[in-house]
C-alpha cells in the first residue's frame, strides 16, 4: 500500500485510529495513577467517545479505505453515533453506582472504549476478514465486562455463559466464513456479490451462509440464539445489562443487514427465509416468554429478543424502506431501552439493595411520581402504542414487510405485538393501581437525566421524528 493510500485510508478511518489511541492512553493513565483513578478514566473515556461522535457527526464523503476491507459511507456513520451514545450513556448510568455494583475499577471505561472500537470496526466491516476482527475485538471486551462483578456469582456466571456461547457462535461464523471464501474465492462483499450474481451457487456456499447468519443473529440475540440472554442480563450489573441490550445490538444489526444487503443481495430468495423464520420465531417466543417473567431483567432480555425480530421484519423485505425501517427501529429501540434501564437502577430501596422483581414495582406512583411517570411512557412506547416513538418504528417496519408482499410475515408481527403489550401495561397497571412495596432511594441526577430524556424523546417523537426518520432513509441510500 502507497504512502498516498495509506494517507487516504487513515484519514476515513480516523474516528477508529483516535479511539484506539485514546483507549491506550486511557489504559496508561489508570495503570500509572493507582487504583483510585476510576471516576478520572471514567470521565476521560466519555469525553473521547463524546469527542469521536463529534467527529462523525461533521464528517463527510464516502469510501473505501485499507484496499475495500474498510467502508465509510452514511449508514455507517449513522449506526456509529448510535453505538457511542449507547456507550456513553451505559458508563454515565456507571458513575454514581460505580462502588455499590463493584464496577469502580479503571479497566471497566477502557473495555467499554475498546468494545465500541470493536462495534465501529464491525460497521464499518465491508470484508469478511474486517467483520471477523470487529466482532472478535467487541465480544472479547463484552466477555470481561459481563464477569465483571467477580465476587458476585451470578455475575460470574453471565460471563462464563456468554463466553463458552458466544465462542461457540463465532467459531460457526468462521466456518461459515471459510465456505463462502471457498466457494467464492473473495472476502470482499463486492467480489462476493458480483461472484454470486454470475454463477451458480453451491450448496457449500448457501450453508456458508447460514453459518454467518446465525453468528450475527447469535450477537442480536434472535431464535433459536437467544439461549444466553436471559441469564446475561440478569447476572451482569445494570449498567453492564444496559450496555449489552443497546450498542452491541446496533453494531451486530448493522453488520447483518450490510452482509445481506451487499455480499449476500443476489441471492436474497435464500437468504429470505432465514430472516423470515428468524423474525417470526423472536417476535413470538419474545412475547409469551415475557409473560411469566417475575425477574425485571429477565424480563427485558425477552422483550429485546422480541423488539429483534421486529427489526428483523424490515430486514426480510430487502428493500430502501425496509433498511431504513431497520435503522429507525434500532435509534427508538436503544432509546426506550436505555430509559427503561437507568429506571431500573434508580428503584434503589434505602438499604441499598436493588429492586428484582417486577412486583417491586408495585405503588411506584405514589412513591415516586416523575419515575412512574417516564416509564409509564417507556412501556407503552415499547408495547407499540400511537403517537409514541415505539408505533412509528413497528409501523415502518410492518408497512416494509406489507410492500415486499410478506403479509403473513406483518399479520404475525402485529399480532405478536399485541401478546406483547400485555406484560408491559402489567407493569403500568402494578404501578398506578397497587399499594406501595416500601420506599426507594433518592435517585441520582444524572439517571433522572437518562430516564427525563429518553422519556421526552419517546413522547416527543410525533414533533421530533422527522429529521430521524430522514437521517434513516439517507442511511439506507448507501445500499441502494
Amino acid at each position: 500500500m502507497t504512502a498516498e493510500l495509506l494517507s487516504q485510508s487513515l484519514r476515513l478511518a480516523l474516528p477508529e485510529v483516535i479511539l484506539a489511541v485514546g483507549a491506550l492512553a486511557l489504559l496508561m493513565i489508570g495503570v500509572f495513577s493507582g487504583e483510585k483513578s476510576a471516576p478520572l478514566v471514567t470521565g476521560l473515556a466519555i469525553a473521547l467517545l463524546a469527542v469521536v461522535g463529534a467527529m462523525l457527526i461533521f464528517m463527510t464523503g464516502d469510501g473505501q479505505a485499507f484496499g475495500g476491507a474498510f467502508v465509510s459511507d452514511t449508514f455507517a456513520r449513522f449506526m456509529k453515533i448510535l453505538a457511542l451514545i449507547g456507550s456513553i450513556t451505559a458508563m454515565v448510568m456507571s458513575m454514581g453506582q460505580a462502588k455499590a455494583l463493584e464496577l469502580d475499577k479503571f479497566e471497566f471505561p477502557v473495555l467499554l472504549v475498546l468494545a465500541t472500537l470493536g462495534m465501529m470496526v464491525l460497521i464499518s466491516a465491508n470484508d469478511l476478514l474486517a467483520f471477523y476482527l470487529g466482532l472478535e475485538l467487541m465480544s472479547l471486551a463484552l466477555y470481561v465486562v459481563a464477569a465483571f462483578s467477580r465476587d458476585n456469582l451470578r455475575s460470574t456466571e453471565a460471563g462464563l455463559k456468554y463466553f463458552v456461547l458466544g465462542a461457540l457462535s463465532s467459531g460457526m461464523m468462521l466456518y461459515g466464513m471459510s465456505l463462502v471464501y471457498g466457494f467464492t474465492g473473495n472476502t470482499g462483499f463486492d467480489e462476493i456479490a458480483t461472484v454470486l450474481s454470475s454463477e451458480e451457487r453451491g450448496l457449500g456456499l448457501i450453508f456458508g451462509m447460514v453459518f454467518i447468519l446465525a453468528g450475527a443473529c447469535f450477537k442480536i440475540s434472535a431464535v433459536p440464539f437467544h439461549m444466553w440472554t436471559p441469564d446475561v442480563y440478569e447476572g451482569a450489573p445494570t449498567p453492564v445489562t444496559a450496555f449489552f441490550a443497546s450498542a452491541p445490538k446496533v453494531a451486530a444489526m448493522a453488520i447483518l443487514v450490510r452482509v445481506v444487503s451487499e455480499a449476500f443481495l443476489p441471492i436474497l430468495a435464500d437468504w429470505r427465509q432465514i430472516i423470515v423464520f428468524v423474525a417470526i420465531a423472536s417476535m413470538l417466543l419474545g412475547s409469551f416468554a415475557a409473560i411469566g417473567q417475575k425477574n425485571i431483567k429477565r424480563l427485558m432480555a425477552y422483550s429485546s429478543i422480541g423488539h429483534m425480530g421486529y427489526a428483523l421484519v424490515g430486514l426480510s423485505a430487502g428493500t430502501e424502506t425496509g433498511v431504513s425501517g431497520v435503522v429507525l427501529y434500532m435509534t427508538i429501540y436503544m432509546v426506550m431501552t436505555l430509559g427503561t434501564f437507568a429506571c431500573i437502577m434508580a428503584m434503589r430501596r434505602e438499604d441499598g439493595t436493588y429492586v428484582e422483581t417486577v412486583e417491586d414495582l408495585a405503588g411506584l406512583s405514589s412513591t415516586k411520581p416523575f419515575m412512574a411517570l417516564v416509564l409509564t411512557a417507556l412501556m407503552f412506547s415499547m408495547a407499540g402504542i400511537p403517537p409514541l416513538a415505539g408505533f412509528f418504528a413497528k409501523y415502518f417496519v410492518f408497512v416494509a414487510a406489507i410492500e415486499a408482499k410478506l403479509y403473513a410475515l406483518a399479520i404475525i408481527g402485529v399480532l405478536s405485538s399485541v401478546v406483547g403489550a400485555y406484560y408491559y401495561l402489567r407493569i403500568v397497571k402494578l404501578m398506578w393501581f397497587d399499594e406501595p412495596k416500601g420506599q426507594f432511594a433518592r435517585v441520582s441526577g444524572e439517571l433522572r437525566l437518562i430516564f427525563g430524556l429518553s422519556g421526552l424523546f419517546v413522547v416527543a417523537y410525533v414533533l421530533i421524528g422527522g429529521p430521524i426518520g430522514s437521517a434513516a432513509s439517507a442511511a439506507a441510500k448507501s445500499f441502494f
